[in-house]
């Protein structure tokens, strides 16, 4: 049977909308992966220089030098402005999907009583997680590490 010219009409302007719509998923799809690529590609050069930070904080705690106070804090500001941000956790209920527990200690039961390690987010996703102390009854009342 052949088709009417109407009914070909319509089912070319039907494919012709479905095509469209298709192309323009992908330019949304694609813009989105582009937008992620862009926030995420800095992962690994950031990673490492938590480990500068760390280093930079506990020379703090040992020294009283205002310069180097300076520059810590304008190393976090550069941080803060490429999406890096500290998790907040001492005090707080433990949480694994944002910490490691490195061990278990005298304290508040499944609080943080200790970090070991600051955590951070890149862009509200794990960059690092922060390795904290957790409180609870240590088995035989001697610190155990996990």
């Amino acid at each position: 049977m052949k088709k009417s010219l109407k009914e070909q009409v319509l089912e070319a302007e039907n494919k012709w909308k479905r095509a469209l719509a298709d192309y323009e998923n992908l330019v949304k799809r694609t813009q989105r992966e582009k937008e992620n690529f862009f926030k995420f590609a800095n992962r690994r050069l950031l990673e490492k220089l938590l480990g500068v930070l760390d280093d930079l904080e506990l020379c703090r705690k040992h020294l009283d030098d205002q310069g180097l106070n300076l520059g810590v804090e304008k190393f976090k500001e550069l941080l803060e402005s490429e999406g890096v941000k500290e998790i907040e956790v001492l005090g707080k209920n433990f949480d694994p999907q944002l910490m490691e527990a490195v061990e278990m200690t005298a304290g508040p039961k499944n609080k943080v009583v200790e970090v070991v390690a600051k955590g951070y987010l890149l862009n509200e996703t794990i960059l690092r997680p922060a390795k904290v102390k957790v409180g609870g009854p240590p088995a035989g009342g001697v610190d155990k590490k996990l």
